[in-house]
């Protein structure tokens, strides 16, 4: 999952890291309105559908658009898609260059769960598969960050499940989704 503000596509943009910002307050004041703990973690899979169309509607009139892949794994063939590391690396190349026209100047921030040694890895990965020299954007820096401390990294938790869930057969697929629509640059479907 990439998120990236609107805004001018290459170069340092303070209008992007204004929004970035508003979007982090607008989410701490969320947990206040929703009477939960200061610290609450917006995590999409263990919330109450209320709390997600709350999440999700406090941050769809901000100015950011999301990238993704819905990868159907039942389809995917080839030794390399068995191993979780190589796989998690595919998918997220996968959506790094669909994402890559916006990323000049960007700092990708990776989940902080995992081996330190993976994360180590994957920051490495990135900055290797976006940093292409025939491509005149670049990567500034990859951080990690714990989603626990990080409301934007619960943002596209919150962005990915909502994706993910429209291709489930469960009854609320579409509503999530349709929420953040508009904040839609490019969902794939692979293969």
């Amino acid at each position: 999952m990439a998120l990236r503000a609107k805004g001018p596509k290459c170069g340092y943009d303070i209008y992007e890291n204004a929004i970035a910002d508003r979007v982090n307050t607008r989410i701490k004041t969320l947990r206040n309105e929703l009477r939960v703990k200061p610290h609450f973690e917006f995590h999409f899979a263990k919330l109450k559908d209320s709390l997600r169309c709350a999440f999700l509607e406090a941050v769809s009139p901000f100015a950011f658009e999301y990238y993704s892949i819905v990868i159907n794994k039942a389809r995917l063939v080839g030794p390399g898609f068995h191993f979780k590391g190589s796989f998690y690396k595919y998918a997220c190349r996968l959506v790094m260059n669909n994402a890559k026209s916006v990323l000049d100047g960007a700092t990708i921030v990776i989940d902080g769960s995992g081996e330190r040694r993976f994360r180590r890895e994957l920051a490495n990965y990135f900055k290797k598969q976006v940093n292409d020299p025939q491509h005149p954007c670049r990567v500034v820096k990859v951080q990690i960050h714990d989603s626990c401390a990080d409301n934007l990294v619960q943002l596209a938790d919150m962005v990915s499940g909502a994706v993910a869930r429209s291709y489930s057969d469960k009854s609320d697929a579409k509503t999530y989704r349709g929420i953040i629509r508009k904040r839609e640059a490019r969902v794939q479907s692979w293969p």
